[in-house]
């Protein structure tokens, strides 16, 4: 979960409880990366995983003049909440991808996982080389096929339940499939072994995604409200307000298409945002932190995936139990 819900606390205690922990990569330096598995290995010495995500190809000609639109249309923001708008930073177009890779390869990590893309089949057999299990989100039957062939051990199926960012290789609109058929569609072309993602809340989901053939269920928005999750406070009490009553996918805080609870920004701003991406995610950063600091949910990204309504107020390893314990009386055992 980039962008600091996801912290070294929340991996260590999820894989304290018996799950996978995984620190998210998107949006740090390679030098936070670092520092934060190494933090990581001082907690726990348990396997982990770390996400990347991917370079986006080159945005077309037109973006550049749509992004300064939507600058000028987001200035009503910048007055209202006191703060102006960000810029993209040295490292922030490809998010650090080589200086990452490298630190990955040369320390290597147990599992490594890829959003907004799949990297070719010798950078994922280098991983496989140093014993790094490599994992790749797909959304679509094809975008499985692609990264089956180029040798990910295994696949993140994301149905369009999820919260925060659609891992979607291109950046396009188009209706995501719902988990469940989506898990279908992908078995029906490649036997590489499927981990769920994509609106997963309770045991009784995780019983419903492997008798459909997942080997593995991803959770996030499960863990939104621990005390150990990084998101700010206002969003954690946004995801137990009764006036915030639906999400829907939005691009209006970052270029990309991403499931949030429906809020002001969200109401005011998605029909405007171009696909520009992470043009918008630092074009818009300095308000969301301002929101966050004055304590308005308003303004910031309420990513949630559509079972919000179940996240618990409970310590990540009290999450994990409670999913086993009804993942065992799903399964009758």
């Amino acid at each position: 979960m980039a962008g600091g819900a996801g912290s070294v606390a929340l991996a260590a205690a999820v894989c304290g409880a018996g799950g996978l922990g995984f620190l998210a990569a998107g949006y740090k330096t390679a030098a936070a990366m670092s520092a934060e598995i190494a933090d990581l290995r001082t907690a726990t010495g348990l396997p982990f995983g770390v996400n990347l995500f991917l370079p986006g190809e080159a945005s077309g000609s037109a973006v550049p003049e749509q992004v300064a639109a939507y600058r000028v249309q987001l200035e009503q923001e910048t007055v209202r909440l006191g703060a102006a708008l960000g810029s993209v930073p040295p490292h922030g177009l490809d998010d650090d991808w080589d200086a990452k890779i490298a630190a990955l390869l040369a320390a290597p990590v147990p599992v490594v996982s890829f959003t907004f893309g799949c990297p070719d089949a010798g950078l994922l057999a280098e991983f496989r080389a140093r014993g790094t299990t490599t994992a790749v989100t797909v959304t679509t039957p094809s975008e499985a096929e692609r990264a089956a062939a180029a040798g990910c051990a295994l696949l993140v199926v994301q149905g369009g339940e999820a919260g925060g960012h659609q891992g979607r290789w291109e950046n396009a609109d188009s209706e995501p499939y719902g988990l469940l058929t989506l898990l279908a569609l992908v078995q029906a072309v490649t036997d590489v072994p499927c981990v769920a993602a994509g609106g997963i809340m309770t045991g009784g989901q995780i019983a419903a995604v492997r008798a459909a053939g997942a080997v593995a269920a991803q959770l996030g928005t499960a863990f939104l409200r621990c005390p150990e999750s990084g998101a700010p406070e206002p969003y954690k009490a946004a995801l137990a307000d009764g006036r915030y009553e639906r999400t829907r996918l939005t691009r209006a805080f970052s270029g990309r298409p991403a499931r949030g609870l429906v809020n002001g920004f969200l109401a005011r701003h998605t029909a405007h945002a171009p696909a520009a991406y992470p043009e918008v995610h630092y074009a818009t950063a300095p308000l969301r932190r301002a929101s966050a600091e004055a304590g308005d949910p308003e303004a910031m990204a309420l990513w949630a995936g559509q079972g919000w309504r179940l996240a618990d107020e409970a310590p990540a390893a009290t999450v994990v139990e409670r999913l086993t314990d009804e993942l065992a009386a799903a399964e009758g055992h």
